[in-house]
């Protein structure tokens, strides 16, 4: 990280690029809502500027000087390679294709964890008690085509945010049950990590290896089955595997606050858990959040939000062109 250079313009383009889907949209001014706003299936374009390229036909609008993108997989140089989806291109070339003055590229849920100051009351909905203690340092945690993880560090003037991939550490198991799960998923894959499990793939694997421990033939499942089975209560794994998901999910977001000493809150995105609704609030995520033991207490004044905010990754990614630390890798004009 360094020292941001000049504050960046408006209007601005930004981006929120996922394994599944990517949304383009416009931020005219500070603080106004995305504009132009379309998603687009990534498996549906060859690449990030044919995907911009039929955006721009959609909608008739113009592309800025300058862009913020978040990206689900880690921004470390020039050279971008997503993690869960084969698109792969160089910022620097992105950028002079695109005629832009400026590039810069996040981790999508270092956009997100930019977001956080921004999100209001209705942005969010809590889960258990808890109260943020104001100026400390906060967790980012949510499922989707992966697991992201991010957080904001209290520093002077504000926060930094954090650029990591937690989303790959070792997956725990609390129970017998976990454990089953987990060693049939070490015996698939070696390596377990939470993203195993806590994931639309993760949903998938859990349910089937819940049919495999029952003695059941297979079924072929989307992620998106499996949580309206569960939803529905028409399949018991399927309702397993999201209430297991939950618990696991509730076990390594416990650990994150504890790494970071999370005393501003733990915040929940990505695209399933907001899409649980009740089901996850009903859940044992926050009895998980705080089951450790001597800490109890602690965790136990630890808030867990869930973002329900629609565009929160898109006013992060225009946040990370504000950066009072640069957080991600720039391509200008020379």
């Amino acid at each position: 990280m360094k020292n941001r250079s000049s504050p960046a313009p408006y209007p601005r383009l930004v981006a929120d690029i996922g394994g599944t889907n990517v949304r383009f949209a416009i931020i005219e001014s500070p603080g106004a809502p995305p504009a132009h706003l379309r998603a687009l299936g990534c498996a549906d374009h060859a690449g990030v500027e044919d995907a911009l390229r039929a955006w721009q036909a959609q909608t008739g609008a113009s592309i800025p000087e300058v862009a913020g993108f978040g990206i689900a997989t880690p921004v470390t140089g020039d050279e971008v390679a997503m993690t869960n989806h084969p698109w792969r291109f160089s910022i620097g070339a992105l950028r002079a294709a695109l005629g832009l003055r400026r590039l810069t590229l996040v981790n999508d849920f270092t956009a997100l964890a930019l977001a956080l100051p921004a999100l209001g009351a209705a942005d969010l909905r809590q889960v258990g008690r808890g109260e943020a203690q104001p100026g400390a340092a906060c967790g980012l945690i949510g499922a989707g085509t992966g697991l992201g993880v991010s957080g904001l560090l209290p520093a002077a003037g504000g926060h930094v945010p954090l650029q990591g991939e937690g989303g790959h550490v070792s997956l725990p198991a609390s129970t017998p049950r976990e454990a089953a799960v987990i060693g049939l998923l070490a015996a698939r894959h070696g390596h377990v990590s939470a993203e195993r499990a806590l994931s639309g793939p993760g949903l998938v694997a859990l349910h089937d290896a819940l049919r495999v421990l029952a003695g059941v033939p297979a079924i072929a499942l989307t992620p998106a089955q499996v949580s309206a089975r569960a939803l529905g209560a028409s399949c018991p794994f399927c309702v397993e595997a999201v209430a297991l998901f939950c618990a696991l999910l509730g076990t390594v977001a416990g650990d994150l606050a504890l790494t970071l000493g999370a005393r501003g809150g733990v915040y929940i995105g990505g695209g399933i858990v907001p899409k649980l609704g009740d089901f996850f609030v009903r859940s044992a995520f926050r009895e998980r959040f705080v089951a450790k033991g001597r800490f109890r207490p602690w965790l136990e004044r630890v808030p867990t939000r869930v973002i329900v905010a629609p565009h929160a990754a898109l006013i992060g990614a225009s946040a990370a062109l504000d950066a009072v630390i640069e957080v991600g890798v720039s391509a200008r004009m020379a």
